[in-house]
Formats: C-alpha cells, structure tokens, sequence
C-alpha cells in the first residue's frame, strides 16, 4: 500500500468486562481497539485489533459516599461503558465500599478456577518445549514414573496459554492423554491429578470444551471424585480402629502420618476435577448431565472437609448449582443446611461470604429456611449483622426467615433487634436499605418483638424519623407495633394528633394510608375519639375518600371502613356517624364487595349500628332480605326468558317443566339463603359465586409486609353514592348491587 492512497484512520472501540481492581479503589474496564486505515474511496485498506485496558480511579469513594449518584458519574464519563450496565456498575461500587483494606485484611490469596495454584509433584529439574511434544508424548507408553513425568511436561506447556492452540491439533498427544487417564487413574494419584489438570487448563476457555467432551473427561472426572470419596471413607474407619485398638501405639501415629499425606494428595486431585467439572458446568446440558450422575450428593459429601481451598471450591459450586429447582431439591433431600451451618461463622472470609451466598439461595425455600432456624443459625447470623462486608447477606437471610411466623418470636431471645433499631437510626436523614426497613417491618408484627422496640425511646424516635422523613415503610413497621395490645399501646397516645394531622394533609397515598391503620390500631378506652374527628375534621375527609378517586384501592378502602367499626364502639363517635353522616348507607353498598375482608368489616360494622338504631337497623334488614331474594328473582326472570328451553340436568333429563323446581329440596330458602340438601356448601359459596369469587372466611387483615392488601383485578366500579344509585345506571327490582 503506498503512502498516497491513504485517505484517513477510523478507530472503533468497543467495551469488554467491567471488573474491581485486585487492591485499589478502582475499576477496571476492558475494551477493544478497532483501527482501519481507508483509502480514497472510503474502503478499509488495512485493520488492525487491540485488547486495551482502562483504570477508573475513585479517590473520593468513602463509607458516606451515594454508590448510586456515583455510579451515574461513572457511566455518564466514560464513554467505554454502556449506560444499561449501570446496576453493574453500581454492584461493583458498593463492593468496593465494603471491601476491607488489604492492611486489616489477614493475608490470604484469592483462589480462582483459572488460577489454580501448583501443587506437590509439578516440580520439573528441565524446561519444557513446545518443539518436544513428541518426546514427552512417548513417555506416556512406559512405566508409572515415565508416564507421570511426561504428563508433567505437557502440563507445563498447558499452562501457558499460547501453547493451548498447537496442543490441540496434536490428537496424539491429547488421545494418549485421556487413554492414560482412564486406565491408570487408579494406580497413582499423582498421575491422575497431573492429566486432569491438563485438561483443565482447556476447559478454562469455552472454546476448547468440544475437547473435552469429545474424550468423555467430565464423565470419568465424576467417577473419580466419587472412587476417591468412599476412599476417604474407609481411610478414617481403618484409622478410628486403630485408635480404638491402642491409642498410644507408635502404629497409630504412623498411620496418621500417612493418613494426612494420602488426604493431601486426595485433595489436590479433588480441586482440580471439580474445577475443570465447575467450567464445563457453563453449558446447562452438560450441569444436567451432571445433575443426572448425583453430582450435588458428591459436592455435599465433600463438604466434610477441613480444606479452605477445597471448600471454596465446592461451596461455589454448589451456589451455582442452586439457582436451578431440581438441584435445590437435591439438596434439600440430604443435610446441606447443617454442613453449611459449621462453616458460618468462619475466618476465611471467602468461604465465609459464598456460603452466605448459598444459603441465601436456599432461604428462599420455606423448608430450607426451616431447617436453617434448627441448625441454630439464627444466632449465628445474627452476630454476623456486625461485620460490614457479610451484612447485607446475613440480613437478607433473616428476612427470609422472619416471614415465618413461627419463628419471628425466636428473634427476641437473640441481639438481632437492638442492633436493627441501632443501624436505623445510624441512616440519619439518607433512605434506607429496603432489606433493613423489610426486615424490622416483619420483625414488628410480632408482639415481644415490638415491645423491644419501643423500649426506651425507641418508638419516640421511630415516630420522629417517620413524620420527618414521611416514610411509608418505617410508618407502616409503626402500623405493625401499634396493632399488640398491652400496656405499651398507651405510649400512641402522645402521637394520635401527629398521626391525625397528617390524613388532611395532601402527603404521598400509602404514606396516609399508613397513619390511617396506625390510628385504627389505637383501640385505648382513654382516647376521646369526638375530639379527635372534630378538631382534625377528618369525618369529612374519611367520607370523601369514599368516593371515586380512592374507590378501587381495595387496601384503602378496608382501612377506612376499619375506622368506622372502631368508632362505632364508642357512643359519641357513633351519633355523629348515624345522624350525622350518610357512612352508613355508604357500608351498605360495601356489605356485598368482592373483597372478602371489606364484606366482612362492613357486616359487623352495621350489625353494631343496627344494634343501637332502630330507623338503620330495619334499613340494614330491608337491604340484606332484598339482596337474598334478588338471586330467587333472577331464575325466575331467566326461567322465564328461557321457557322455550327446558333447562338439562344430570345426564340431559329435563328439569324445570310443569313447576317441578319446587320439588328440589336443595334448592330450598333459609334466612340466610340459598341451601343445599346436603349441606356440602355453605351459603358463602353462593354469594361468593356470584360476586365472581370463591374466596371463603378470613380473619382481619394483618398489617405485615408479606400479607399486605392487594387489588383484587379489574373489578366494576365502586357506587358513587349512598346505596349505589347512578343517574346513568337503570335500577333492577330498584336494586343495584355494587361490583
């Protein structure tokens, strides 16, 4: 190419992975450089590609800093990084923030599938030649000891990834390999862990893993490992007989000296099976392939261990294993939970944070978390909340575990609570964590639980930094203090204008909504509700949020029909209700909802004004007797509609002819409606059946986080007004019945 026909240079760059870096504050971005020189006519002349590397240096990055303002920074600056991996971006950050300096940090190496260190019996007196393979390939035809010594020869050239292309167009060298792997493997450990790591060094690039499928490694890696774990079972039981047989016998010392340096051996061919196995495992056909020969039953058992290196190894494993529900069900057949509970806590800091990792996988199955609160985790777990790097994942964990009911009391007896309200209110004025504020949410709905919460000032400062903050999560963990009876109830009295202010004031929805269960919570004989209502004027705003603004929002409108059931307990708060009020028509027209709980509030709330007002009760009575017999009025207007018809029943005999419904006992009337013969179905069934729901009986509804209200679907419209007239709506048997 002349120096003429160069028009201009194009560079293109286009971004790799985005990592930490090993010991500073800093990422580090891997790109590709795309240079192509053109020529007159614009055409690509002459191109050139170049792996590059750039280092991102955060000096600012502290304890106190916003990862998520920060990571917006980053992504916006640089121009290498895509702005939809800006979650990525700020993972790494917040890791960053947590890590440890390496000078507080003992001093332990990070072990790494393609960094697997060398091991006893690699050593080598010659250096190896690529040019020689030849050479070390015909050792493998000879004895044991030739035969090790020319695999470690070419295990030194795997090593080297440049070598790895020439190796694998030598199907000599590779097929005497995998041929001396599968006779040999028994006769020396060495051997054995020698060819395996060979071919774990191409297993460390995706590309090579045809390979290695090609000569079934993986498959007879599986029977290796589990040879060499019953071996190592019979190993300790010939030891513990010799123990027993003479414990201060110069025999049995000689075999525990022999013992560790077999186990040490079995080790190092352990780790590196299960490696190059963990870099196969990156293709699901194979994981399966590995699921189906018991591969997480093996990982399990070698969790008996004492090696760190190993155990990273296997855990890591086992945590990628885990997000599939068929190796989670593996294991929760045997007593993973239990091994895994030994390890926490531990001093290697990595094995200690991927087996957080794992369980925090496992919690989200109701009975591994179970098992987790037997294996005495909980304690365990706990202490771990003052560590910073391992806090976010133990938290997590308890999370799971506290939607438990039956073992949220469990947390009393542990320090988790205080130290929970202690990292609240270290948040200042920032948002919390939503793990934390879920967390303590949970944690609230228990009785003894809240009563350690507001010890002290406790719930003095919960409500400050709620009503400041106007924080609809701290307020509805409040919500769930404030709904146990006992004498710490009375300490709501000092807030219940706080708490009623904010209803009239135009604040976020679920913030008020969370005052709202808050103050219908506060059932305390000593509360003057009439002054309450007419000095915060809230009777008016309760009634106009009624309306079709806030109709379809199940949970607010169950709150709101709660208060009214609270006030109608009290003589003065129910006169204003009655006489004052059209609130009574209003629960009429809610008495048949589909929502179950809203049904059921406004029955039991009208049953008490009926109760006490004679003109509402024989309005109560009137409606309920209409809305029975609509169900008998509509088969007979059907009936009559469909006269041409006779209705089948059964096997296709006619019904229904000549005036022989009324010979059908189970259709028969009682007070309460429609039923049945037999009296196999309740008369809920027919009511519920056609509000178009099965939903059956169910308690008041429980202000925890993981049973809060949710819409119900697309439902028609709640009435507009008392009784569910519409001007555009025509009356049926002047009845409309509301959704």
């Amino acid at each position: 190419m002349q120096a003429d026909d160069a028009r201009y240079l194009k560079r293109k760059y286009k971004g790799g992975s985005l990592d930490v870096h090993p010991t500073e504050k800093a990422l580090v971005v891997q790109y590709e450089v795309e240079a192509t020189i053109l020529g007159e006519t614009g055409d690509p002349m002459l191109g050139e590609r170049k792996e590059c590397q750039k280092i991102i240096r955060l000096k600012s990055l502290n304890s106190n800093t916003d990862i998520a303002s920060l990571a917006r920074k980053v992504v916006e600056e640089c121009r290498l990084i895509s702005p939809s991996r800006l979650p990525e971006v700020e993972q790494l950050l917040f890791y960053l923030q947590n890590r440890k300096k390496s000078a507080e940090k003992k001093e332990k190496k990070q072990i790494k599938p393609r960094d697997l260190t060398p091991f006893e019996g690699m050593e080598l007196d010659e250096e190896a030649n690529i040019n020689s393979i030849d050479d070390y390939v015909e050792l493998l035809y000879e004895d044991i000891p030739e035969k090790i010594r020319g695999a470690t020869l070419i295990l030194h050239l795997a090593r080297n990834p440049d070598n790895l292309e020439e190796l694998l167009q030598n199907e000599t060298a590779l097929g005497a390999l995998a041929r001396v792997l599968r006779e040999d493997w028994k006769q020396s450990v060495d051997l054995a862990t020698t060819i395996i790591y060979v071919f774990f060094c191409f297993s460390s690039f995706s590309q090579f893993h045809g390979l290695i499928t090609h000569y079934k490694i993986g498959a007879l890696c599986m029977s290796i490992i589990d040879h060499e774990l019953k071996r190592y079972d019979l190993w300790l039981d010939e030891l513990q007989k010799k123990k027993k047989a003479d414990i201060l016998s110069k025999e049995y010392e000689k075999a525990l000296k022999k013992y560790h340096g077999l186990l040490t051996k079995q080790e190092q061919l352990l780790r590196v099976a299960l490696y190059l196995l963990l870099n196969l495992s990156e293709d699901t056909r194979t994981e399966l392939k590995m699921r189906n020969k018991n591969i997480v039953h093996l990982l399990v058992k070698t969790l008996d261990r004492d090696s760190e290196e190993l155990l990273v190894l296997v855990v890591s494993f086992l945590k990628k294993l885990s997000i599939f529900l068929e190796n989670k069900n593996d294991m929760a057949e045997i007593d993973t939970v239990e091994k895994l509970a030994k390890l926490v806590p531990c001093e290697h800091e990595d094995l200690l944070n991927v087996t957080l990792r794992l369980l925090l996988n496992l919690s989200f199955d109701t009975g591994l978390c179970s098992k987790m609160v037997h294996a005495d985790l909980l304690p365990k777990l706990t202490s771990l909340l003052e560590d910073e790097v391992q806090r976010q994942i133990a938290m997590c964990i308890l999370y799971h575990i506290s939607m438990d009911d039956r073992f949220k009391s469990m947390f009393a007896y542990t320090d988790c609570i205080p130290q929970v309200m202690k990292m609240l209110f270290d948040c200042g004025e920032e948002r919390f964590d939503a793990e934390l504020i879920s967390f303590c949410i949970n944690l609230a709905a228990n009785k003894r639980n809240a009563q350690i919460m507001c010890e002290g000032n406790g719930l003095k400062m919960l409500m400050k930094r709620a009503l400041k903050l106007k924080d609809p999560l701290m307020m509805k963990m409040i919500r769930n203090i404030s709904q146990h009876d006992g004498p710490f109830k009375n300490l709501f009295i000092d807030y219940v204008g706080d708490l009623a202010a904010q209803i009239g004031l135009k604040e976020e929805e679920e913030f008020v909504i969370e005052c709202l269960g808050t103050l219908s919570n506060l059932t305390i004989p000593d509360l003057d509700w009439e002054l309450v209502l007419k000095e915060y004027n809230l009777v008016p705003y309760l009634k106009d949020h009624l309306k079709p603004a806030q109709q379809e929002d199940d949970e607010f409108v169950c709150q709101i029909v709660y208060v009214f059931y609270q006030m109608v307990f009290h003589q003065a708060t129910r006169d204003v209700i009655i006489k004052e009020t059209q609130a009574p028509a209003y629960l009429i027209d809610l008495m048949h909802d589909k929502n179950a709980e809203i049904r059921k509030v406004c029955d039991n709330t009208l049953d008490i004004i009926a109760e006490y007002d004679v003109e509402w009760g024989k309005k109560i009575q009137s409606e309920k007797f209409r809305w029975h017999n609509s169900q008998w009025l509509e088969m007979v207007e059907n009936r009559q509609m469909d006269e041409a018809e006779p209705f089948m029943y059964g096997d296709g005999e006619p019904f229904l002819q000549n005036g022989d419904i009324l010979e059908r006992p189970d259709l028969f009337y009682s007070p309460d409606g429609i039923i049945p013969a037999d009296g196999a179905i309740s008369p809920e069934f027919f009511t519920d059946f056609q509000n178009g729901d099965l939903l059956g009986p169910q308690g008041f509804p429980s202000s925890s986080l993981t049973d809060g209200y949710g819409q119900m679907g697309v439902t028609p419209a709640r009435p507009a007004t008392a009784y569910g007239f519409r001007p555009d709506e025509q009356l049926y048997y002047g009845y409309t019945a509301s959704r």
